[in-house]
C-alpha cells in the first residue's frame, strides 16, 4: 500500500461561555511585560527609567523607554510577584506591586509619574487598568487553579478538560481532543521540550500509559487552539504547553498521601452485589524548593509515585470469578496446564484477581541568576511506570497469567535554557533539550515458548485458551530520542518586536515489531461441540489435526533484529515575526512566516518487484520535503471591558511516526511468514505432528520451531506486502481561522466567544492500490475485489 493526499472538510466550532479569563500564548516557557509611562498632564514620559524585580528572587532589570514613552521586556519567569516601578527626572516616581505574568502571554502595564512635590505613589497590580494581549483561542491554569480545581487524578487533563473548546475521551483512555481533532495530532511541551507519544500508539495522547511528570511540579499550562506566533508548531490539533516549577529565596514545599482499598468504593449498583475484589492502592508525593545561593542559585525538586494494582478476577465457567467465560470448565483448564508442564515442560501461570501496577515520576530544576542581564535553567524529568495486561481476553477467550505482558516505558527528558539581554532593545533565548524513551512490552511468562491456542467447548458454548508468549510479545521493542535545539532572539524598536529565530529538532527510532517470531500453534480443528476435549487431547498429542502453525521472522539470518526498523530524520525551522503596538498599546497586530523543512539519510530497502508493477520505489523518506506557514493575528482593545481578536495561520505536524516507520518495516523483502502448508507440501496433509518433523535446535516442540519452516523463511520471497509513500506525497498541514471577542461582565465574569474555522489540507490517507473498486453497495459503501 501507499500513501497518498487527499483534501478534507473542515470542522467549524462556536463557544459561547463564562470561564476564567484566557488569551492566546505562543510555544513558549516565559512571559512578557510592556510598560507605557504618561506624565501628569497626560502625554508620553521619553526619559522615564523603569525597573522590574522578581520579588521571588531579589533579581531585577532596568531599562529606558522609548520616545513614545513604552518599554517591552520580554524573557520574564512566568508567575511573580513582580514590582514595577517608573522614574524621572523632575517627576516623582510610581510602583506598581504584585504584578503576575502569565505563560506565553505580554502583560500590559500602564504606569503615571506624578508632580514632583508628591510623594512616590505605591499601588498593587489589581488598582491598575492592566492587560492581557489575547491573540487567539486558548486557555491558561496558572499555580491557584492548578490548587484550586478538582484533579483527583493527578493529572493536567482534570483541569484542562473544563475548556468547552476541550473533549476527554473516555474511549482513548481520557485522550484530550482539542476542537474536534484527533488527540494524536496534538503536541505536549514541559519547558519548551516535547513529550510527545512520537511513535502515535498511545491512545492517551502520551508517549507513557500516565501524565509523565508530577502534578505539583507545574507551574501553571495552556492550551493553545490557534496561537499566531510563528515560534508554535508541531502540531495541527492543539499545543498544551506546561512550565515547570522554580526554587526563590524562600524555601517552600508539600506532601500529598492518597489511599483508597476495596472496602471504599461501592459495592452495590441498583440494588446489586458487585464485588470489588481485594485491592489496596496508593500514591504519595512531595515538592521542595528554595535557594542554594541566595539571590544567584536555586533548586526545584518534585516527586510523585504510584503504587496499585489491575483487576482481572477471570476464570472458567464454574470457578465463581468475577467474569467468566461459560466456553471453558475448571477441569479443562486444569487439564491444560497439567499438559503444558508435564509434556512441554512449561508453567501456564494461573488466574489472578490482581498485578500490581506502578508509576513514579521525578523533576529536578536549578536556576541561575547569572547576572540582572542573564540567566539559566536546568530541568530533568523521569518517569517509570508499568501495567500488567491480558493479552487476549473477552468473552470467550481466557488466557493463563504467564500470557499476560508487562506494558511500560522510562522516560528521561533534559532541558537547558539560556536566558539573555544584551540591551535594552536585544534579548536572545538558547535551549538545547534531550527526549529519550524506552518502551516496553515484554510478556511475563518464561520466554521462548510459543503461543498456543486451544479450542474448548462445555455446557453448548466455545472458548479459546491462550498460553505461552503473545504472538506480539515475542519481537516487540520501540524506543525513540529527539534532540532539540533553538536560537531565538527579540529586538525592540519603537512600537516594534521583531523576532527571528531557528529551531532543529533531531529524531531517531528504532522499532522491532514482528508477530510470531516464537511461533503461533492453534489446535482448533479437532474438537467440536460432540468431541468437547478433542482440542485438549491433540496438544497432549502434539497433533495439530488441520489446526494452524504461524511463524514469520527476517530473511536470510531469522534474526528479528534484521528486520527492525531504525530510521531517523530531522526537522528544521527558521522564524520570523514583527508585533506592531498601535494607538498606545489599543491594538496589536503580529505578523510572521514560519519555515520548516525535512533532511533524513534513512532509506528503507527497495523492493524492485514493488518498483516493476507501480512505477516508482519505496525507497523513500521526506527529505527535501518543506513548507511555508504564514501567520497573522490582531488584538483590539475596544474599551475596558471589550477587547476583539482575530488570525489565520498555516499549521503543520503532530503526525503519528508510525506511519512513516511501517515503509521501513514492511518492505516486501525482508519479513517472511510461513504457515502449515509449508510442512503440508514436504509431508503430505496429515502425515505429519511434532514427533515426525525436525526442530530447531535443541528440538524441543513449541520451545523451538519447524526446521523446515525455519528454512523457508530464510531462503523466502521478496515480493511480499510493501508500504511506501507515494512520489507525490506532500506535507499535511492545516489552515486555521479565527474570530473571537472577551467581554467583562465584573466581580471577575466574563464572557469569552470564539469561532474556529479548520481546513485541512493535503492530509494523508492510507490506500491499498491491489483493490479494485467494483461497485457500490446500496448503503454507498464501495465493493473491492
Amino acid at each position: 500500500m501507499y500513501t497518498r493526499i487527499q483534501n478534507s472538510l473542515a470542522f467549524l466550532v462556536l463557544l459561547l461561555f463564562l470561564v476564567v479569563p484566557m488569551a492566546a500564548m505562543a510555544q513558549q516557557t516565559t512571559s512578557s511585560l510592556r510598560v507605557s509611562v504618561m506624565t501628569p498632564d497626560g502625554t508620553p514620559s521619553t526619559n522615564a527609567s523603569i525597573t522590574v524585580t522578581d520579588n521571588r528572587t531579589g533579581s531585577s532589570r532596568s531599562a529606558t523607554v522609548t520616545s513614545a514613552g513604552s518599554l517591552t521586556l520580554t524573557g520574564l519567569r512566568i508567575g511573580g510577584p513582580y514590582t514595577v516601578k517608573a522614574s524621572a527626572v523632575g517627576y516623582s516616581d510610581q510602583t506598581v506591586t504584585d504584578v503576575f505574568v502569565r505563560l506565553g502571554d505580554t502583560f500590559f502595564l500602564p504606569m503615571q509619574l506624578g508632580l514632583s512635590d508628591m510623594e512616590e505613589v505605591i499601588v498593587t497590580s489589581a488598582a491598575v487598568q492592566t492587560q492581557q494581549l489575547a491573540l487567539g483561542p486558548a486557555s491558561t491554569y496558572n499555580i491557584e487553579d492548578l490548587q484550586d480545581f478538582p484533579a483527583i487524578n493527578r493529572d493536567l487533563r482534570d483541569v484542562i478538560r473544563f475548556d468547552p473548546r476541550i473533549y476527554q475521551d473516555a474511549a482513548f483512555v481520557g485522550a484530550i481532543q482539542c476542537a474536534g481533532a484527533s488527540p494524536r495530532f496534538n503536541s505536549l511541551t514541559v519547558d519548551g521540550v516535547r513529550m510527545n507519544d512520537n511513535f502515535g500508539l498511545n491512545s492517551n495522547g502520551y508517549p507513557t500509559s500516565r501524565q509523565p511528570f508530577p502534578y505539583d511540579a507545574i507551574q501553571q499550562v495552556s492550551v493553545e487552539l490557534a496561537p499566531f506566533d510563528v515560534q508554535y508548531g508541531g502540531f495541527t490539533g492543539c499545543n498544551i504547553n506546561a512550565v515547570t516549577k522554580s526554587g526563590a529565596n524562600e524555601f517552600f514545599g508539600s506532601a500529598f498521601y492518597d489511599y483508597t482499598n476495596d472496602s471504599m468504593k461501592g459495592d452495590k449498583l441498583e440494588g446489586d452485589d458487585i464485588d470489588n475484589g481485594d485491592f489496596t492502592e496508593k500514591r504519595y508525593g512531595a515538592t521542595l524548593g528554595g535557594p542554594i545561593i541566595k539571590d544567584k542559585l536555586f533548586f526545584f525538586l518534585a516527586y510523585e509515585k504510584l503504587e496499585g494494582v489491575q483487576q482481572f478476577n477471570r476464570g472458567g465457567a464454574d470457578s465463581g470469578a468475577g467474569d467468566v467465560v461459560n466456553g471453558v470448565s475448571v477441569a479443562q483448564l486444569n487439564e491444560i496446564a497439567s499438559i503444558a508442564q508435564n509434556v512441554y515442560g512449561y508453567d501456564v501461570g494461573g488466574f489472578p484477581s490482581t498485578l500490581p501496577v506502578e508509576d513514579e515520576k521525578i523533576v529536578a530544576k536549578l536556576d541561575w541568576q547569572i547576572n540582572d542581564d542573564h540567566r539559566a535553567a536546568f530541568t530533568y524529568n523521569y518517569n517509570d511506570g508499568f501495567t500488567l495486561s491480558e493479552s487476549d481476553g473477552g468473552s470467550s477467550r481466557l488466557s493463563y497469567s504467564n500470557h499476560y505482558y508487562e506494558r511500560g516505558a522510562e522516560l528521561k527528558a533534559y532541558t537547558l535554557h539560556l536566558f539573555s539581554d544584551w540591551t535594552d532593545q536585544f534579548s536572545t533565548e538558547v535551549r538545547a533539550g534531550n527526549f529519550k524513551l524506552d518502551n516496553r512490552q515484554l510478556n511475563i511468562g518464561e520466554p521462548g515458548f510459543g503461543e498456543v491456542q486451544i479450542r474448548t467447548y462445555n455446557a453448548g458454548s466455545s472458548a479459546t485458551v491462550y498460553l505461552g508468549v503473545d504472538d506480539s510479545r515475542q519481537s516487540n521493542k520501540l524506543n525513540y530520542e529527539t534532540n532539540n535545539y533553538k536560537f531565538a532572539g527579540k529586538y525592540v524598536t519603537g512600537n516594534h518586536v521583531i523576532t527571528g529565530g531557528f529551531e532543529r529538532d533531531e529524531l531517531t527510532i528504532f522499532n522491532l515489531f514482528i508477530q510470531e517470531t516464537e511461533g503461533e500453534y492453534r489446535f482448533d480443528r479437532s474438537c467440536s461441540s460432540d468431541n468437547p476435549n478433542g482440542c485438549i487431547d491433540a496438544f497432549a498429542a502434539g497433533d495439530l489435526g488441520g489446526g494452524r502453525i504461524y511463524y514469520e521472522n527476517a530473511r536470510p539470518n531469522n534474526n528479528p533484529d534484521d528486520g527492525a526498523a531504525n530510521w531517523a530524520y530531522d526537522i528544521n525551522t527558521a522564524y520570523a515575526q514583527d508585533e506592531i503596538t498601535f494607538a498606545g498599546g489599543d491594538v496589536v497586530v503580529v505578523a510572521g512566516l514560519r519555515y520548516e523543512w525535512y533532511t533524513s539519510t534513512s532509506l528503507p530497502r527497495a523492493n524492485p518487484a514493488f518498483e516493476g508493477r507501480n512505477g516508482f520505489t519505496n525507497s523513500n523518506n521526506f527529505d527535501g520535503m518543506s513548507l511555508m506557514q504564514p501567520r497573522l493575528g490582531i488584538n483590539w482593545d475596544v474599551n475596558d471591558r471589550l477587547s476583539v481578536r482575530a488570525g489565520a495561520g498555516l499549521y503543520s505536524g503532530g503526525n503519528p511516526n508510525v506511519w512513516l516507520s511501517n515503509n521501513f518495516s514492511n518492505d516486501g523483502a525482508t519479513l517472511i511468514e510461513a504457515r502449515e502448508r509449508v510442512l503440508d507440501n514436504i509431508y503430505g496433509r496429515g502425515n505429519w505432528d511434532f514427533s515426525t518433523i525436525p526442530w530447531t535446535d535443541s528440538g524441543r516442540p513449541i520451545w523451538d520451531v519447524p526446521q523446515d519452516m525455519y528454512d523457508f523463511v530464510g531462503s523466502g520471497s521478496t515480493d511480499g506486502n510493501v508500504d511506501a509513500i507515494d512520489p507525490n506525497f506532500k506535507l499535511p498541514r492545516n489552515w486555521k481561522f479565527s474570530l473571537g471577542g472577551t467581554y467583562e461582565l465584573g466581580d471577575g465574569y466574563i464572557i469569552n466567544a470564539d469561532l474556529l474555522y479548520t481546513k485541512a489540507e493535503e492530509s494523508a490517507i492510507v490506500v491499498r492500490p491491489n483493490l479494485v473498486e467494483v461497485a457500490i453497495a446500496p448503503d454507498g459503501r464501495p465493493v473491492y475485489d
